[in-house]
């Protein structure tokens, strides 16, 4: 009997669930037990938040780390120690969390969404530098999936333009491009400790830099922009800022979690380059590409469809699904801003048109702006990736896949 799909009534590749992630434990209580015995929560005053800002930048090899309370918070900080003015422009990738788009909103500036590379989901250089205009202030790259950006070129395009080029590293913890770690190559890193991150404290962030003058606006932002050294008679606030402060028993995690950080990137990428080594064959779906000289660290894991495939991503991952193997279609499904209403109304402030009635040109957000974006949520399948999938795992999930390419379409 020729073999069968199981959503045809075939036998299914595997019939137990894929393990879960169980990402704290003794470490994290030892840790947590230490502040509670302290009897002292705040961070100034406290140890654990400080010790894991020097942990985290010298594990990156950087003079300076700010925590805060949520890698949209790291995004906010480090947007506001950039201190736009009304109506200047930031350049992102549209395919991301809003996280990465909301802090330049809140400080009345106006993304500009460039369009990605169809192989790797990245955001483009070239579609990124032909969108730069007089009021462009910064770029924030975005490394998808823990998938690094082409840095040099991005790196490149800042120069010459006088840019400050921000990384959200959210999805890529200790990613690596040419040897480089992510986070390190623009002015800016900036991560998110949430639940379902490489580490995570269930919800906090981190900004790095090696630039002083940034990493003390950022500290001063992340603390309500208050220079608490300075007082004398009164409290001084020297900037506008926001109270993102990380929290003693939210530090104790993360110091916890920096103990396992290597190893659970090291077997994240190992996993995630078994899985495509084992897939390589396929006909209709190919992994997210990795550029050359880089380390991807599978924050998920990504397929693509081909555009000659006689399946759609939808029908492949209801069939992957049918074989046991959790999977989804199209990450976000459109381009952010179009997951977003207010910014498609361009009304986020109340009923006024700010930070948009500053702009220089015409902004617009809707189903042409971004096509190649569009096309890859279209044709995307994200299947689970995490240090807690044994080889055997993996093996299962590269046999339903390939089974799957090889069948749907045909039965």
């Amino acid at each position: 009997m020729a073999e069968r799909l199981a959503i045809h009534g075939g036998e299914p590749v595997r019939k137990t669930p894929l393990p879960k992630e169980r990402k704290v434990g003794k470490e994290e209580l030892e840790e947590l037990r230490e502040v509670i015995e302290s009897a002292w929560l705040f961070r100034w005053g406290g140890k654990k938040v400080e010790a894991f800002e020097k942990a985290f930048a010298q594990r990156h090899g950087v003079r300076f780390a700010v925590a805060c309370t949520s890698g949209t918070a790291a995004i906010h900080i480090a947007i506001g120690a950039l201190q736009l003015d009304p109506g200047d422009e930031v350049i992102t990738a549209p395919i991301t969390d809003i996280g990465t788009v909301t802090p330049i909103l809140k400080e009345g500036g106006i993304p500009i969404f460039a369009d990605i590379d169809p192989e790797t989901g990245n955001i483009d250089p070239e579609s990124a530098e032909k969108l730069i205009s007089p009021r462009t202030k910064a770029i924030v790259v975005v490394h998808l999936a823990g998938n690094p950006c082409d840095m040099d070129a991005f790196v490149d395009i800042a120069k010459r333009h006088g840019l400050t080029l921000i990384e959200d590293c959210a999805q890529a913890h200790l990613a690596e491009y040419k040897g480089k770690l992510v986070g390190t190559i623009g002015q800016i890193g900036c991560f998110s400790l949430q639940q379902s991150k490489h580490i995570t404290t269930g919800d906090g962030g981190v900004a790095i830099t090696d630039d002083e003058e940034l990493a003390t606006k950022m500290a001063l932002f992340m603390d309500k922009g208050w220079e608490r050294g300075a007082m004398t008679t009164h409290r001084k606030y020297v900037m506008l800022g926001l109270n993102y402060r990380m929290n003693e028993l939210t530090g104790a995690v993360a110091l916890a979690q920096m103990k396992r950080f290597d190893w659970v990137v090291s077997e994240r990428h190992r996993k995630g380059r078994l899985l495509s080594q084992m897939i390589s064959d396929c006909k209709y779906v190919k992994p997210q590409k990795v550029l050359d000289g880089c380390k991807e660290v599978y924050w998920h894991y990504e397929l693509l469809v081909q555009p000659n495939a006689p399946f759609t991503a939808d029908q492949f991952a209801e069939a992957l699904r049918a074989e046991g193997i959790s999977c989804g279609a199209h990450y976000i499904g459109k381009p952010i801003f179009l997951c977003h209403e207010a910014l498609q109304r361009q009304k986020v402030f109340g009923n006024s048109r700010f930070p948009f009635d500053r702009a220089i040109r015409e902004v617009r957000y809707d189903e042409t702006t971004c096509p190649r974006a569009q096309d890859y949520l279209n044709r995307l399948i994200v299947l689970p990736m995490h240090e807690f999938l044994s080889d055997e795992d993996i093996a299962d999930m590269a046999k339903a896949i390939i089974k799957v390419d090889r069948l749907l379409g045909s039965q």
